[in-house]
């Protein structure tokens, strides 16, 4: 099972060595792992999509990681109401008389092309894992020079409450 973890710390040298060496020697596969500053000056946020198979080991590596001197807050957010972003560049063979095609099939997924050559084009897509898979499957078929993607960076949705019935008096 895939967990989404998600650790603050103090951005110092070191952190991000300590806190994988935390998750290699328990073992967890990272799948997924992004790093970026917060809104917060000196704080960076740490994302890491890894493999579960007992959910005990889980709990415990959570705790764990709370140890760690520079982390801040952990947070497993797998079963909360999140938001995931990935970004791709996918660069294409794409001969100047299949890019009309090719960019028709790209449209749905919200594609930019970024850079282009003679016969050569690529594409920046952005979205939720499974979206880029599906976007790099289609464009197999038309020959994938280079594919490069990010880390996934995720974070928990806002709550909305229900508004209330006084509000709508009041309109």
């Amino acid at each position: 099972m895939k967990r989404v973890i998600t650790v603050t710390v103090i951005n110092q040298s070191g952190v991000l060595n300590r806190v994988t060496g935390l998750l290699m020697k328990r073992q967890f596969n990272i799948e997924s792992i992004t790093v970026g500053h917060t809104e917060q000056s000196g704080m960076s946020k740490m994302t890491f999509i890894v493999h579960v198979e007992d959910e005990q080991k889980i709990e415990q590596l959570v705790k764990q990681l709370q140890k760690q001197i520079d982390v801040i807050k952990v947070n497993d957010i797998t079963d909360k109401s999140i938001v995931l972003r990935e970004l791709a560049l996918v660069k294409v063979t794409s001969p100047p008389s299949a890019r009309g095609e090719m960019n028709s099939l790209v449209e749905p997924f919200r594609a930019t092309v970024v850079d282009s050559g003679k016969n050569i084009v690529t594409y920046q897509v952005t979205g939720d894992p499974e979206k880029i898979d599906a976007f790099i499957a289609l464009l197999k078929p038309y020959g994938i020079k280079e594919l490069t993607r990010t880390g996934t960076a995720a974070f928990v949705r806002e709550v909305q409450k229900a508004p209330s019935p006084l509000l709508s008096i009041l309109k």
